[in-house]
């Protein structure tokens, strides 16, 4: 049974028809790839499902239930959580800070008991900060807690974007481009961090230029071009998709 179901996802952009009636679904526990070349659609995609853009028509279903038009923070407490091509850390806190503020969204206290100090906020306050070094220690990077977050070479960077993510509790992770300027060691430990991440039950779905890695992590593939879907599959199926061939070699090379 499909866990994450895409229906006919349509959105542009003035003129341009930035995605086109895609549609594809995931499955429970697996982790999905979406591959094609620049401007192809793929973060618009990845922002139509997080909630942070309109459709201009579709349908997205997580475990069945329609999440459409509902605002980023109810997509995110139905279970979805993502990261970003480029890096979107704050600043001005810590490594650790980063990290509260993704398991906030689980909190219950409500603003007033908040600010009011009161025993129960307090003790979830508690119990948040140990989520969340418990995270940064699942990561390896629980000795840096205390280091301001843009301190932290680009590497670690991306990783603290992830476990703020993870922080929320998500079913469903995004990650878009996870590998974009990591180098060979960095890009394998990233390789190994999602495969633990599956293996913990959470469902993936990534953005990625990094073929190895694609191909080394990936159950199913959906290969976009110009906004369309244009196959479909397993790694080796795309790997001779005749289609996926002329979009990125060109049709002289293919």
């Amino acid at each position: 049974m499909s866990f994450l179901e895409v229906r006919n996802m349509c959105r542009s952009f003035g003129g341009l028809r930035a995605v086109d009636g895609v549609s594809f679904a995931v499955v429970k526990n697996a982790i999905k790839a979406v591959i094609g070349p620049n401007g192809a659609g793929k973060t618009t995609l990845f922002n139509l499902i997080a909630g942070s853009l309109e459709p201009d028509s579709g349908e997205v279903r997580i475990d069945g239930k329609n999440i459409y038009n509902l605002p980023p923070y109810r997509i995110a407490r139905n279970g979805i959580s993502r990261t970003f091509q480029n890096i979107k850390l704050f600043s001005h806190l810590t490594v650790l800070e980063n990290v509260m503020i993704g398991r906030h969204i689980r909190s219950r206290s409500g603003f007033i008991p908040a600010m009011l100090h009161l025993p129960r906020s307090r003790r979830e306050e508690r119990d948040i900060r140990e989520r969340s070094m418990e995270i940064l220690e699942l990561m390896d990077i629980g000795d840096l807690a205390d280091r301001d977050a843009m301190s932290l070479p680009f590497g670690k960077q991306r990783i603290l974007e992830i476990a703020r993510a993870l922080a929320t509790e998500p079913s469903l992770l995004l990650l878009d481009e996870p590998a974009a300027g990591l180098n060979l060691y960095e890009t394998a430990q990233v390789s190994e961090m999602i495969t633990g991440i599956r293996e913990r039950g959470i469902t993936v779905l990534v953005i990625e230029h990094d073929m190895s890695l694609v191909m080394n992590i990936s159950d199913e593939i959906v290969v976009l071009s110009s906004g369309r879907k244009i196959a479909e599959g397993v790694p080796t199926e795309i790997q001779k998709n005749d289609e996926v061939i002329r979009v990125y070699l060109g049709e002289d090379d293919a």
